[in-house]
């Protein structure tokens, strides 16, 4: 629009429509007028009359009256004296001395100069003010030395000021000052409420037709809120809603969005509040706030309070190692006695969330307390396109964007990793100024989130980049020619991420659930691949196989340790968790096996490991020319995706790969990254 048709609009250039006109500030107003009122009243009754008035002492005037210097005087009520002073020669009596005229060029006499220089002095005599005292024979020698005087009421500003905004302004300064004492007295005595905050279903603006890939847990939720809605349905059968339902997940996977769905759907008081709320460095606060809590709910049931980050205040109860936090033990305890205590908790049903359920304490996941344990699970292939197309409201997709092909790419995905992948896509397209979200972007987005951002500012030198290319097609090379493992969609020389100098990017075809042993060992044998290419083409290795060693260790120790894979080993299961003092499972691992036993384990580690990289030594052996050729292309392109890749080394390529992929063997380390 141009700037002078929107300057008639009423807006400005470079802003769409109209500016909207800010409200007047009331409240500022209401304190410019007392001010400027008393501004004035200061002007007129002091500042204005004193540029041309001597103050002078009342015994002063005295003098000047008994001499009869007192031309005329105003008597103001309440106030002062003010008045014209016209002095007199010496013979006075020691009065202000008068100075000789002068004769002038001419000759003739010119009049004397004012007696003083003080302001307001003048030839005719100078204005003065003073204050009264308690003078009774004043008017009797006004008269006695014949002064014009008169009376001055107070002036009608000064009446206002003293009478009524002097007052109000004391009484309304004494009304804040009480109001933020009682302000902070109550913040003091309050600290025991709780700070749920109500929520209103308009306020969530979501509803279940925006929860997508979590069937399961969505249709408890809606058992819930249709029992709140009919109740005699359920009650006639004899059924009482659940009352606790805990949500549990890994983060990102929907139950903070599951909570406000339940919030849009109920249409009922839904408190929402988090478990650090409660927590404070008083003992007894949060008991008091769960108290309290409660007490609001029961007034507004039936209703729904959803506490997040459960596991702030519902850890387990015992024996500490350190010092024993009791503000949240007897917080915890209010909780319980809350949920199934003495008194019955009727229509107040708690939902909570949380994602580490193995530290909550097993008093809270009684039945009675949290009946039903939901669990929000990262989505299936199915899932993940219904994400993706809730996310994608909104957003313009290019025509060949297939969101099907996308979710079987990106498997493990959380709803936020998706909504975050379609989101950087749109930035991406915003900022090659496209008008539409392509399929280019959503592979850049992906791979953004797999293996970091490109790193333009990294630049490798011509032996380096070799390097880094022999190491990402063995990795690819021997992913191609193992049955089980996962089909590469991509090799790239390009450093992504902190550390990344270049990643072979896979993709499994379908949801995998369980691996076999040989899916394990072709696992472990893509990882080593890199690692041999490099030793079988520059006769030594370097350092960028660090993370491809690290996690093939971890994935042969599982193996023997955990899934009974190992025929030296046995069935045992060497990888026990921690425990503590009342048997409760912990974090870590602590082994409770023999020296001897730890022993054969880290000998069938190492032996897992030497065949599976003697077996990748031979897999590349015997395509040496291959991988001279795909490392020489890679170099060209800097990039090569599944089809070029797999005409390369002559074979077909599996199923046309969706657009993007979801595993990354990308390292950590400075060298050749996988």
């Amino acid at each position: 629009m141009p700037e002078d048709d929107l300057a008639k609009r009423g807006g400005k250039p470079g802003r769409k429509g109209p500016e909207t006109p800010r409200a007047p500030n009331w409240r500022a107003i209401v304190w410019y007028i007392p001010m400027l009122i008393l501004v004035l009243w200061l002007w007129q009754e002091y500042l204005f009359p004193g540029v041309a008035t001597q103050n002078i002492p009342y015994s002063e005037f005295k003098q000047h009256l008994a001499r009869g210097e007192v031309q005329e005087m105003e008597i103001r009520e309440g106030s002062d004296i003010v008045g014209v002073i016209q002095p007199k020669g010496a013979e006075g009596g020691g009065g202000v001395q008068e100075k000789a005229a002068s004769p002038g060029k001419d000759g003739k006499q010119e009049p004397a100069p004012p007696a003083s220089g003080a302001p307001g002095q003048t030839a005719e005599g100078f204005k003065f003010r003073t204050i009264p005292v308690d003078d009774k024979d004043l008017v009797r020698e006004l008269d006695k030395h014949r002064v014009q005087y008169k009376a001055v009421p107070r002036s009608f500003l000064s009446s206002f000021v003293m009478v009524w905004l002097l007052p109000i302004g004391v009484i309304t300064l004494m009304i804040l000052l009480f109001r933020r004492i009682s302000t902070a007295g109550h913040a003091v005595m309050g600290i025991g409420k709780s700070r749920a905050r109500l929520i209103a279903d308009k306020e969530t603006g979501v509803t279940f037709t925006d929860v997508a890939g979590c069937d399961e847990a969505k249709y408890e939720l809606q058992e819930v809120v249709d029992f709140l809605k009919n109740p005699d349905r359920y009650e006639a059968l004899g059924a009482k809603i659940p009352k606790g339902i805990l949500l549990v997940g890994p983060p990102g996977t929907g139950k903070t969005l599951m909570a406000r769905a339940v919030a849009g759907e109920a249409h009922a008081p839904f408190f929402s509040i988090s478990g650090s709320d409660f927590v404070e460095m008083f003992v007894g606060v949060g008991a008091a706030r769960v108290r309290d809590l409660f007490e609001q709910a029961k007034a507004q049931a039936p209703c729904i309070i959803f506490i997040d980050e459960l596991d702030a205040i519902g850890r387990q109860r015992g024996v500490h190692l350190g010092p024993v936090n009791d503000e949240r033990e007897q917080t915890l305890n209010q909780l319980l006695v809350e949920m199934d205590g003495f008194e019955a908790n009727v229509g107040v049903i708690l939902l909570a969330a949380t994602n580490r359920p193995d530290v909550l304490d097993q008093a809270l996941l009684r039945p009675g307390r949290f009946d039903r344990q939901v669990v929000v699970d990262a989505p299936d292939v199915d899932g993940r396109e219904a994400i993706l197309q809730v996310h994608s409201k909104g957003k313009p997709l290019a025509a060949e964007i297939n969101l099907r092909a996308i979710a079987q790419a990106t498997a493990g995905f959380s709803g936020a990793d998706l909504a975050n992948a379609l989101n950087e896509a749109a930035l991406l397209a915003a900022r090659r100024r496209a008008s539409e979200i392509g399929q280019k972007d959503l592979e850049e987005a992906i791979e953004k989130l797999v293996a970091g951002p490109e790193r333009t500012s990294r630049r490798l030198d011509a032996d380096q980049k070799r390097r880094v290319a022999c190491h990402e097609v063995g990795h690819a090379l021997v992913a191609a020619y193992s049955k089980y493992a996962d089909p590469v969609h991509k090799i790239s020389v390009v450093p992504r991420g902190r550390a990344a100098l270049g990643y072979t990017l896979q993709f499994p075809i379908a949801e995998q659930f369980l691996l076999t042993r040989s899916a394990l060992l072709d696992r472990i044998k893509g990882l080593l691949g890199g690692r041999a290419a490099e030793e079988l083409v520059f006769g030594e290795v370097s350092t960028g196989a660090e993370n491809d060693l690290e996690r093939a260790t971890a994935l042969a120790r599982q193996m023997v340790c955990m899934f009974g894979m190992s025929d030296a080993v046995g069935l045992i299961h060497c990888a026990a968790k921690e425990r503590d003092y009342f048997g409760v499972q912990g974090f870590g691992t602590s082994r409770d096996v023999s020296d001897e036993t730890c022993r054969e384990v880290d000998e069938e580690v190492k032996r897992i490991l030497d065949a599976a990289y003697a077996e990748t030594e031979t897999v590349l052996g015997e395509h040496r020319e291959q991988l001279d050729l795909v490392v020489e292309e890679l170099l060209k392109r800097e990039s090569l995706d599944a089809a070029t890749f797999h005409k390369l080394i002559g074979l077909e390529c599996p199923t046309p790969p969706p657009p993007t992929a979801v595993a990354a063997t990308a390292g950590k380390d400075d060298g050749a990254e996988g």
